[in-house]
């Protein structure tokens, strides 16, 4: 189970350059890659998973809990 504080953090590095990297940590690889390339789409994508990080996180969480009840 991921953590939001975790995300937090992840989401801090995109000030030194590397954005992104909090969306791989979210279980969302292709957005992370597009963040990445693209400065977190100019940075105005980054500020907005500031409000949105808490949602991802439930509901990859969400998805993983759902995951381990199947098996």
């Amino acid at each position: 189970m991921q953590s939001t504080g975790t995300a937090y953090l992840l989401w801090l590095l995109g000030l030194i350059g590397l954005c992104g990297i909090h969306r791989f940590y979210c279980g969302r690889p292709l957005t992370g890659l597009l963040w990445l390339f693209t400065g977190g789409l100019l940075f105005i994508g980054q500020f907005i998973d500031l409000f949105l990080i808490p949602g991802m996180i439930e509901s990859n969480n969400q998805r993983f809990a759902n995951l381990l009840r199947r098996n």
